[in-house]
C-alpha cells in the first residue's frame, strides 16, 4: 500500500530559487561527469597516453575524496551558498589551467586536475545542505528527484553530445567548457536560508567532522543504509565495470551488449526518478533497500549464460531500484538529521560510498585471476543481496527514520 500521491503544496518545479539551484547541480554534474570523459577523448587523439590518463584520473580522485569531509566541516561552520561558490570556483580555475597542460606537462596537469577534484568533492555536502534550506520539507522528494532525473538524462545524452562537439573543438576547448560550467555551477546557486554558525574556539577540523560522525550514529537506520550502499557499489558497481566488458566481448562477441546494458541502466534509473517524485511508499526505507537489493541481480546475469536481452533487462531493473533509493535515501538525511551538522553527515554519505568504489575496482581483477569469474561473480550477488536484507533489520530504516 502507498500513500495517496496527491499534494496540496505547489510543485517545487515552479519555484525560482529551486531552479536555479537544479541549474547549478545540473551544471556540477555534467562537469563531473564530463572530466573523464573529454579526457579519454584525449587519449583517443593521442594528446594522453592511456598512462597518463590513468595518473589524471587517480589524481582527481585524490583531490575529490581528500576535500569531502574538509566540506563537509566547511559548509556546517559557515553559509553553505559561499561554500558552494568557492568549491566551484576552484573548479573552474583549475581547468584552464589543466588545459593549457594536459599532454605539455603531466606533473602540473595532475596538480590541475587533483584540483578540480577537490572543487567536485567540496560541493557536493553543500550542495546537500543547501538543498535542506532552499526547499521546504514537503517538496525534498521531489526536488532530489528532479536532480536525480537531470543526472541520468545527462549521463544518456551527453556522451553523443560530447563527441559530436569533439569533431569541431579540440581537447583544450572541451575541458575550458567544463570550467564554464563550473562557473554556473559557482554563481547561479540562490542564497540558503541557514544562519553562519561559527566553530567554537579551539575546535578543529577533526573534532567538527567527529561531531558530524557522531550524529550519523543517532541514527541506526543511516549507519545501516550507508554500509548497504557501500557494499553494493563496491561489489555490484565492480562487476559492472570491470566483468561486464569481458562478459560482452567474450560471451557475445560484441560490444552492442556492454553498450546496451549501460543505456539499459540509465534509462532504468531515469523511471526511478521519476516514478519517486510522485509515488510516497507507506514504507519508504524497505521500498528502498529493496531497490538497492535489485542490483544483486546483475551479476547473475553476469554469470549465468543468458540471452543478451536478458543482461540488457537485468540492467534496467538495477537502475530502476538505485533510484528506488536514492531518492528517498538523501531526502530522509536532509529531514532526519540536525541540520547544523547535515554537511557532515553529507559528506561522510559520500565519502564511504563513493570511496570505496574505486577499492573495489581495484580489487576486483586481482580477485578474478586469483578465485575465478564465476566465484567473484557470485560473492558480488550476494552482497547485493544479503547487505540491504540485514539493514532492513534495523527497526528505523522502515522508514528510514520517520518514526525513530
Amino acid at each position: 500500500m502507498v500513500h495517496d500521491t496527491a499534494r496540496s503544496s505547489p510543485s517545487v518545479l515552479r519555484s525560482p530559487q529551486f531552479l536555479r539551484l537544479w541549474a547549478a547541480t545540473t551544471a556540477s554534474g555534467i562537469a563531473t561527469w564530463a572530466l573523464p570523459f573529454v579526457l579519454g577523448l584525449a587519449v583517443l587523439s593521442r594528446s594522453l597516453t592511456a598512462v597518463e590518463l590513468g595518473i589524471l584520473l587517480a589524481a582527481r580522485t585524490t583531490g575529490f575524496l581528500a576535500a569531502v569531509p574538509i566540506s563537509g566541516v566547511l559548509a556546517d561552520r559557515y553559509a553553505r551558498r559561499q561554500v558552494v561558490l568557492w568549491s566551484g570556483l576552484t573548479s573552474a580555475v583549475a581547468a584552464p589551467v589543466l588545459a593549457a597542460f594536459v599532454g605539455n606537462s603531466l606533473v602540473i596537469a595532475a596538480v590541475a586536475a587533483a584540483v578540480m577534484g577537490a572543487g567536485q568533492g567540496a560541493c557536493r555536502p553543500a550542495f546537500s545542505a543547501l538543498t535542506a534550506e532552499v526547499v521546504e520539507t514537503d517538496q525534498r522528494q521531489e526536488a532530489n528527484a528532479a536532480m536525480t532525473m537531470s543526472i541520468r538524462v545527462t549521463t544518456l545524452v551527453a556522451p553523443g553530445l560530447t563527441a559530436l562537439l569533439a569533431l569541431f573543438v579540440n581537447t583544450q576547448g572541451l575541458l575550458l567548457g567544463i570550467g564554464a560550467l563550473w562557473l554556473v555551477a559557482a554563481l547561479v546557486p540562490p542564497a540558503g536560508s541557514g544562519t553562519v554558525s561559527a566553530a567554537p574556539s579551539g575546535t578543529g577540523f577533526v573534532t567538527e567532522f567527529l561531531d558530524g560522525v557522531r550524529e550519523a550514529r543517532r541514527h541506526p537506520w543511516f549507519l545501516a543504509g550507508l554500509g548497504a550502499l557501500s557494499a553494493v557499489i563496491a561489489t555490484g558497481y565492480s562487476a559492472t565495470g570491470v566483468i561486464l566488458p569481458l562478459v560482452s566481448r567474450d560471451r557475445y562477441g560484441t560490444e552492442a551488449v556492454l553498450a546496451g546494458a549501460l543505456t539499459a541502466y540509465t534509462l532504468g534509473a531515469l523511471a526511478g526518478a521519476v516514478l519517486m517524485a510522485r509515488w510516497r511508499p507507506r514504507a519508504a526505507g524497505w521500498t528502498g533497500l529493496f531497490g538497492l537489493a535489485l542490483y544483486g541481480f546483475a551479476p547473475l546475469a553476469l554469470l549465468l549464460p543468458v540471452h543478451p536481452f536478458v543482461v540488457i533487462a537485468v540492467y534496467a531493473v538495477a537502475g530502476l531500484g538505485i533510484d528506488l533509493f536514492n531518492v528517498p535515501w538523501f531526502t530522509a538525511t536532509q529531514r532526519e538529521v540536525e541540520p547544523s551538522k547535515l554537511a557532515r553527515v553529507s559528506s561522510l554519505d559520500f565519502l564511504l560510498s563513493y570511496g570505496l568504489a574505486p577499492v573495489g575496482l581495484a580489487l576486483i581483477a586481482p580477485a578474478i585471476t586469483a578465485f575465478g569469474t564465476a566465484p567473484v561473480l557470485i560473492i558480488c550477488a550476494l552482497v547485493c543481496f544479503a547487505a540491504p536484507a540485514l539493514a532492513a533489520l534495523v527497526p528505523s530504516s522502515r522508514n528510514f527514520g520517520r518514526f525513530e
